[in-house]
């Protein structure tokens, strides 16, 4: 794995203060970042153009087929590290292909193939907070802001045949 942190120290304590949210209130973070601005992450993510999407396809395939409850707990499981094999199949990609699988989950849960959110469901005024700071943030900052944060997640690959 290829992770390099950035050396902007806002978007590392942005990244810190996002990973010290319980992992539900993460997924909502995730979710609210998704609604506000989630039609230009994508497309623009550094090396988005040497991506392979049927990788990050495949793996929203396998987490689609799920029930709703797995789908969260997948989900859960990836923050949390968990070692399970969609952990660790995601644990072994690229970070653009980590960045646009979650994005294809988000548009999974637009379109209830992936468990939504709840609409009652409201942010924590800390994750509010946190998520106004990061509107305020460039494009760019934005992007790598959302690489950095997906990138660590997930479980180390298996050695040897297993993944």
């Amino acid at each position: 794995m290829t992770f390099t942190q950035t050396n902007d120290q806002t978007i590392r304590e942005y990244i810190q203060s996002w990973q010290r949210l319980d992992v539900d209130e993460q997924l909502g973070l995730f979710w609210f970042i998704y609604k506000e601005m989630g039609g230009s992450i994508t497309p623009a993510a550094p090396g988005a153009s040497t991506v392979s999407p049927e990788i990050a396809e495949g793996l929203f395939n396998q987490v689609k087929e799920l029930s709703h409850e797995e789908q969260l707990q997948v989900q859960r499981d990836l923050i949390n590290k968990a070692d399970t094999q969609i952990s660790r199949e995601y644990g072994s990609l690229g970070d653009t292909t980590k960045l646009l699988f979650w994005y294809r989950l988000s548009q999974g849960m637009d379109s209830a193939t992936i468990i939504p959110v709840p609409p009652e469901y409201k942010l924590s005024s800390e994750a509010q907070a946190l998520l106004n700071k990061i509107k305020e943030l460039s494009f760019e900052q934005q992007i790598t802001l959302f690489r950095d944060y997906v990138a660590p997640m997930g479980a180390e690959a298996k050695s040897g045949a297993e993944i």
